[in-house]
């Protein structure tokens, strides 16, 4: 490690590359925390979004025509209006609103972050359930019902598992969005990569060299979903269906 950092500092002192990540321990610090945030951001999002988006699709077939409005509803508003716009709105409009708990904001900013993106990828990951959700024959679903299964049952073991395997594709998409759109965060001061990444170049002056080496991160977090995805497609496929 050692004569890794010595090279940085040569390649600085002899070419201007400065590259403080790899040398300065305060630098690297920060930047893997920035690092760590963006990877639990991105987490905790995709597993709630994947819960509720199941949730809200299986509502889309709800017998309620009131409640499917709602849905619906809910799926257009967070669909068609800015991402920024959402975060801003809730962290601006909605948490000042909300009691305060010893004195402190009930939510932080990272609390909020989570809140405004999982509605976002909930509405995005919905839409995706509920096309792999017409996907599916209806014989099947036929059969199904034909062997005694009630309805919740039907979309647990049946449905939802044949819906999931059609739409893996879209739904590597968007989770490769949804990585993309953590940098938001940087908006309302929730420290994950780019915000510090912000940090550091603003003290050291060095935006090109840590905008070099914020896109190559982003390119290995995106290849290596990808890679997951594509694993865990082919562990669920099943021949003759969704190809």
């Amino acid at each position: 490690m050692d004569s890794v950092s010595a090279w940085f500092k040569w390649l600085h002192q002899t070419s201007g590359i400065k590259l403080t990540i790899f040398y300065d321990r305060y630098d690297r610090s920060r930047f893997l925390e920035g690092l760590s945030t963006t990877l639990e951001l991105s987490a905790i999002v995709i597993v709630l979004s994947l819960f509720f988006g199941a949730i809200v699709a299986w509502l889309y077939g709800t017998k309620y025509q009131w409640l499917r409005r709602c849905v619906g509803a809910y799926v257009q508003l967070f669909r068609n209006t800015p991402p920024l716009v959402q975060i801003y709105f809730f962290y601006f409009a909605i948490a000042p609103l909300l009691p305060k708990v010893g004195g402190a904001p009930l939510l932080g900013s990272m609390g909020w972050a989570i809140v405004a993106l999982t509605l976002l990828e909930t509405a995005f990951t919905a839409e995706i359930f509920r096309a792999g959700i017409e996907a599916v024959p209806k014989a099947t679903i036929e059969a199904a019902k034909a062997l005694g299964y009630s309805r919740a049952q039907i979309f647990r073991r049946v449905v939802f598992p044949l819906a999931l395997r059609v739409t893996m594709p879209a739904l590597n998409n968007n989770l490769v969005n949804l990585v993309k759109t953590t940098t938001l965060g940087y908006a309302i001061a929730v420290p994950e990569l780019l915000y510090m990444s912000g940090q550091i170049w603003s003290e050291q002056v060095n935006v090109t060299e840590m905008m070099i080496v914020l896109l190559f991160t982003y390119i290995a977090i995106v290849g290596l979903i990808n890679q997951l995805m594509q694993w865990f497609e082919k562990r669920l496929y099943v021949p003759g269906f969704g190809q």
